[in-house]
C-alpha cells in the first residue's frame, strides 16, 4: 500500500476552473474511473476520476477553490505501483470552455468572464488607474504584450489595456488574476471610466426588489453568466438585420416519418433538426458570403472554405453551442447521428473544447418548445444564425383552393457588415427551397 497523490488533468484548455463538489468522503473507496469530485468550467461541469483503486487519505482542496492543470487535488492509499498509475487521466475529463471564435448565442432546442465586481481594496500591480486611465490605446503595442487569449478578450471585456497591466506570470506573463487586481483595484479608488469602458452605457440602476414581494437572490451558474455577457457583447457590436420566411415542411415531414422504421434499425432518430443542418450546409456552400468573419484589424475579412455549423443547446446547466464539422461532406443518417450525440453530450455537460470550436453558422431551433417566431442574435465572430420556431398547419392557397399544409417560420439575422440584403435573399430563398423540396437535398 502507498499514498498517491492526484493532480487536476489536461482541462482541454481552460486555464482555471472551481471545485463545485467534494463526491468522497474521507476513508471512502474508490475504484478506477471513479468521480473524485466534481469541477466546473466557463461552459460545463466536469468529473475528475480515479486514476487507480484506492481509498481516499484526504482532500487537498476545498468546495469553493479554484484550481488548474498540475494542482494536487486528493490523496489516495493504494497498492498499484506507481509505474502503473498515472496521477490523471486527460481523456476522461470533458471540458466545454467557450474558445474565443465561438461565444454563445440565444436558444435549442457566451463570452467570456463577467467583469469581477467591486471588492474590498486591493494592492495595485501597476501604474495608478487616474494615470493609466488617460492613456491613448495608440501609446501601446498591444502585439508585443506577453498575454494569452484568453486574457485579451477578458482586458477587451473590461476596456482595460493591457500595456499599463504588471504580469505577475513567469517572464512578466499577464495572468487573468493580473488584469483583475487591476480593474479591482481602479473601482476601489473610484474610477467610473473602468466600470463602463467595455460598452459605454449607463448602468442599470440596482433595486431592491424585497419591497415589493417574497424575493430569492440566486446564484447565476457560469453558463449563465457567461452567456449573458456575451449576448451583450454580440448585441452591442454586431449590425444585426432579421429577415422572416416561411417554408413549407408538409413534404419533409411526411418524408422523415417514413424514415421511422430505418432509423429503428439503425438506432438513430432523425429529427427536423437534420434536415435543417443539411439544407443549411447547401445554402452555405452555394452562398458563402455567410462563411466569412471580420478580421481583427477592421480592414479585412475572413474567407472560410470549409462548413462547420453550431447547434444551440438548451442544459439544465444553460446554453451551449456543439458544432458539428464538415457537414457539407454528411449524409442525413450521418448529421441525425452528431445531432444526437453532441446533444447528450451537450446535457450531460461532457462536451470538450474541440466540440465547441470553428462554427462558421449556428441553427437556433425553438421548434419543440413552440412561438410563432424570434429574432436570434448573430453568434460573432460568425456571420449569421437561423432561428426556427414552431411549425403550424396553415391553408395554403395551390391556384384553385386553398389547402392545408404544414409550415415552418424561419427567422435569418446577420451582421450587416458582412452580408447585405440581397446576399440574405437569395441565402433564405435556397433554404425554404431546400425544405419545401427534400429531392434537392441530394442534388
Amino acid at each position: 500500500m502507498s499514498i498517491k497523490t492526484v493532480v487536476v488533468p489536461d482541462l482541454g484548455g481552460a486555464e482555471s476552473v472551481d471545485v463545485i463538489e467534494l463526491s468522497l468522503a474521507v476513508g471512502d473507496n474508490v475504484e478506477l474511473e471513479g468521480s473524485l469530485l466534481v469541477l466546473e468550467s466557463d461552459k460545463a461541469t466536469m468529473d475528475v476520476p480515479s486514476p487507480f483503486d484506492g481509498q481516499l487519505v484526504k482532500y487537498l482542496v476545498a468546495e469553493g477553490d479554484t484550481v488548474k492543470v498540475g494542482d494536487a487535488i486528493a490523496e489516495l492509499e493504494t497498492i498499484v505501483s506507481s509505474d502503473d498509475a498515472p496521477e490523471s487521466k486527460p481523456e476522461a475529463l470533458a471540458e466545454l470552455a467557450l474558445p474565443p471564435e465561438s461565444p454563445v448565442v440565444p436558444s435549442i432546442d457566451a463570452v467570456e468572464p463577467s467583469p469581477p465586481e467591486p471588492q474590498a481594496p486591493v494592492e495595485l500591480k501597476s501604474q495608478p488607474p487616474a494615470a493609466v486611465l488617460e492613456q491613448s490605446a495608440a501609446d501601446v503595442e498591444e502585439a508585443d504584450i506577453y498575454a494569452g487569449p484568453s486574457v485579451r478578450m477578458l482586458a477587451r471585456e473590461l476596456g482595460v489595456q493591457l500595456g499599463v497591466v504588471r504580469g505577475s506570470g513567469p517572464r512578466g506573463r499577464i495572468l487573468r488574476d493580473d488584469v483583475n487586481d487591476y480593474v479591482k483595484a481602479a473601482l476601489a479608488q473610484g474610477s467610473s471610466r473602468v466600470q463602463t469602458a467595455s460598452n459605454g452605457i449607463p448602468e442599470v440602476p440596482t433595486i431592491d426588489f424585497s419591497q415589493f414581494g417574497a424575493i430569492d437572490t440566486v446564484k447565476m451558474t457560469k453558463i449563465q453568466k457567461i452567456t449573458a455577457a456575451n449576448m451583450q457583447r454580440n448585441w452591442l457590436n454586431v449590425p444585426h438585420v432579421t429577415q422572416f420566411d416561411e417554408a413549407d415542411t408538409t413534404d419533409m415531414d411526411s418524408f422523415r416519418k417514413s424514415l421511422k422504421a430505418e432509423g429503428d434499425a439503425r438506432g438513430i432518430r432523425i429529427s427536423p433538426v437534420a434536415f435543417l443542418i443539411k439544407a443549411i450546409a447547401i445554402a452555405l456552400q452555394e452562398n458563402p458570403v455567410f462563411l466569412r468573419s471580420l478580421a481583427g484589424d477592421g480592414e479585412n475579412y475572413i474567407q472560410k472554405h470549409y462548413c462547420n455549423i453550431g447547434m444551440a443547446v438548451d442544459t439544465p446547466r444553460g446554453l451551449v453551442v456543439p458544432v458539428i464539422r464538415d457537414v457539407g461532406n454528411m449524409g442525413l443518417w450521418d448529421i441525425a447521428t452528431a445531432v444526437t450525440e453532441f446533444a447528450g453530450k451537450a446535457r450531460e455537460g461532457k462536451l470538450k473544447l474541440a466540440d465547441m470550436q470553428g462554427g462558421c453558422f449556428t441553427l437556433s431551433s425553438l421548434g419543440a418548445i413552440g412561438g410563432n417566431g424570434f429574432t436570434p442574435i448573430v453568434n460573432a465572430p460568425e456571420a449569421g444564425i437561423l432561428g426556427v420556431s414552431k411549425a403550424q398547419i396553415k391553408p395554403v392557397w395551390d391556384g384553385q383552393e386553398f389547402q392545408p399544409r404544414l409550415m415552418l417560420p424561419l427567422a435569418l439575422s446577420y451582421d450587416h457588415r458582412l452580408v447585405n440584403g440581397g446576399d440574405a435573399g437569395r441565402f433564405m430563398t435556397q433554404i425554404v427551397k431546400l425544405l419545401s423540396d427534400v429531392r434537392h437535398l441530394a442534388l
